[in-house]
Order: structure tokens, then C-alpha cells, then sequence
């Protein structure tokens, strides 16, 4: 049987602008637009491209102690959250692996959270499950998610909402764009600056065709993010994080908050704990290949040089990367082999790529600081 696809708020209007829709995460979403992800890529870089991000779950937590209620499934300091401010963090399993990666900022009286389109149907219960009396979660259905990104993004859509140019980077307001009510962070997924806004599902196609009409925007889809999101060396939770991975072994270590490094109260706390003292045996790296060709994921990883193949590890993204003009990829790789500058073979198609592992981001972070 043919799976049974969920649809964003901006379908309708991604049909009309000549997206080609695939599966993801369980909806209909837009691949790439006519122009291609290549110019969608570059175009983000140089200006502003809007993204659909609406299959990402939002949700609020209401109520005196949700920040502590939540520190019972993260290793982030969520207390520490000043209001109008937002941080990344990792939900954590018992066993010391990823559950998600999510996005949560303090609105003053109340915590707004956003999870993985693919993990939201495991998040949200596991966080119901950990609340204290008084504290409710709050699963928000009824709203889209829309993300301009580039160096463009923030001078073009504070034309129309002049409050956002004030926002720092990880800032969170609530304000109007042409009588729309929205909630904006400074924040994003393509290592530029940009925003992301959260609006009523019902007021979304107008914001978004308000967006579309300024300046220098254009459409983009799945493809250009996922080759902006691996040149900045961010992870894709399914790929380059999961319930296998810790985050010492991820190189997210700097997600665990210094108050929980002396708690060591969170899920997983052993296994962190053990790690940082006395190393992982393995480690998320940055990949770069000679030549042109990519290696994709599960491409495996070997050390040795063809007299001595030996298997230290495996690719877990990998693309060629337009503003990089090369290929670059992550993986995880036995510790030993981890150290910048070390000289590998991706295995691909069972013929070697010669690569070293290089530090990330492939493209420099230009986030507002």
C-alpha cells in the first residue's frame, strides 16, 4: 500500500511554485524548485532563501518548574535560559545515546520547544512522561514553521517587522509581520544568519507568499538545506546522531551544561561521565575527499593504504558542496584516526577516495554575534 503522506500548511503553495515533492518524514515535502539545489545553495549564501520547516514538532511546556522537568530527559542547563533567549540542546537515553536534538527558548512563562519532524512522535510522550503535577505540555498542531536563511534574511524581513533587526543571535521575540502574529528566533540550520518564525497555520501561506515578495528571496527545499546544514558541520539526527551515539562521540559535549557536569543527573549520565575521563572509542569527524566524487553515507571508512585495509569507521553524511566547490562529508571514525589532518581511504563502490579528516565547519558560520 502507498504510504499515506501528511501535508504542511504551504503544500498548496509549493505545487504552484514547481516544487517536486517527496517523502519525508512522513510528509509531502519540496526536494528542490525548478531553479535546482545548486542555485538554491548559492542563492541562501548570497541572499535569502525560505524553507518550509513545518513537519518539525512545536510544542510548549506550562507550568512553575518546567525548565527542571525537562532537565530530567537533557544534559542541557535549561534553568540558566534568560526569557527571550533560546539554546540547542540533546535528549538523552538511559543508556548514554541521543534521542533527539531539539531547540527550546524561554518565553517568560513558558517554555517553547521544537523537535525532529521524525522524532516527535517519541519526544513528546517521553517528556510527558517525566512531568511533575502543576506542569503540562502543550503540543502545538495548529501552527507552521517557516525559516528564511542567508545574509539577506534579517534586512529583508525587518523591512516589514523592524523589531527582528534588533534580535541577537539565538534572541527570541514575539511580533507581528503584516498583521500576522508570529514568534521569531535568530536562529537556523544553513550556518548563515536568518530566522526562523513560527505563525498559525492558517496565516501561513500569506506570510510566506509576504516573504516570497521581498527582495532577493527565494524558495528552497530539502536538498539545499541538507548540503548547507553538512558544509556547516551540523549534525542530521538519523544519520550523523541517534540512539547509538553519545554525545562525547558526536563532538557535542559543549550541550552538556557545566551545573549537570557536577549534578550528573541526566539520562545517560554514566556513560558522558565515562567518556570525557577516559575518551569514546570513537568520533564524529569532518571528512574532506580529493577530487570531485562524494561519499555518501555508510560509505565505510579505512586506514592502512591498500597493503593493509583496515575498517576505522563510516560515513554518515556526505554531498559536493556548491559553496565548497568539493565534497565534504562527516563520520565517525575510531578515535585514534580522529585527529585532524589524518589520512584515510573512503571506500567507495569498493574502490578507495583517498580524504583526510578536517575540522568543521567546511564554510564559516556567519550567525549574528
Amino acid at each position: 500500500m502507498a504510504e499515506t503522506l501528511l501535508e504542511t500548511p504551504l503544500a498548496s503553495l509549493h505545487r504552484e511554485l514547481g516544487g517536486k515533492m517527496v517523502p519525508f518524514a512522513g510528509y509531502a515535502m519540496p526536494v528542490q524548485y525548478p531553479a535546482g539545489i545548486l542555485a538554491e545553495h548559492l542563492a541562501c549564501r548570497s541572499g535569502a532563501a525560505l524553507f518550509d520547516v513545518s513537519h518539525m514538532g512545536q510544542a510548549e511546556l506550562v507550568g512553575e518548574g518546567a525548565a527542571g522537568a525537562l532537565e530530567r530527559l537533557t544534559p542541557a542547563d535549561v534553568k540558566i535560559l534568560k526569557p527571550g533567549r533560546q539554546k540547542y540542546g540533546l535528549l538523552t537515553t538511559e543508556s548514554g545515546g541521543i534521542l533527539d536534538d531539539f531547540m527550546v527558548a524561554n518565553l517568560g512563562d513558558r517554555l517553547f520547544l521544537v523537535v525532529n519532524a521524525s522524532r516527535k512522535g517519541v519526544d513528546l510522550p517521553a517528556i510527558e512522561a517525566v512531568l511533575p503535577a502543576g506542569v503540562r505540555l502543550n503540543r502545538l498542531e495548529d501552527r507552521a514553521l517557516i525559516a528564511l536563511q542567508g545574509p539577506a534574511a534579517v534586512p529583508a524581513v525587518a523591512t516589514l517587522a523592524p523589531a527582528i533587526a534588533s534580535l541577537g543571535f539565538m534572541g527570541v521575540t514575539s511580533t507581528e509581520i503584516q498583521g500576522i502574529p508570529v514568534l521569531v528566533s535568530r536562529s537556523g540550520y544553513t550556518g548563515e544568519d536568518g530566522v526562523e518564525i513560527s505563525v498559525p497555520a492558517g496565516q501561513a501561506e500569506a506570510l510566506a507568499r509576504a516573504l516570497l515578495a521581498l527582495p532577493g528571496v527565494s524558495p528552497a527545499g530539502l536538498g539545499a538545506r541538507d548540503s548547507l546544514r553538512l558544509e556547516a558541520g551540523l549534525c542530521l539526527y538519523g544519520n550523523d546522531i541517534d540512539e547509538t551515539t553519545s554525545p562525547v562521540e558526536a563532538n557535542l559535549v559543549w550541550t552538556v551544561g557545566k551545573r549537570r557536569r557536577t549534578e550528573w543527573n541526566f539520562p545517560g549520565a554514566e556513560r558522558v561521565r565515562e567518556e570525557l575521563d577516559n575518551g569514546p572509542k570513537r568520533l564524529r569527524v569532518g571528512l574532506l575527499p580529493e577530487g570531485r566524487q562524494p561519499a555518501r553515507a555508510h560509505t565505510p571508512i579505512t586506514a592502512g593504504g591498500a597493503a593493509a585495509w583496515e575498517t576505522v569507521g563510516e560515513v554518515t553524511s556526505g554531498t559536493f558542496g556548491p559553496s565548497l566547490n568539493g565534497p565534504c562529508a562527516m563520520g565517525y571514525v575510531a578515535r585514534e584516526h580522529a585527529a585532524d589532518g589524518t589520512a584515510l581511504d573512503l571506500l567507495v563502490r569498493g574502490k578507495p577516495l583517498a580524504a583526510r579528516v578536517a575540522p568543521t565547519p567546511f564554510v564559516p558560520h556567519r550567525y549574528a554575534r
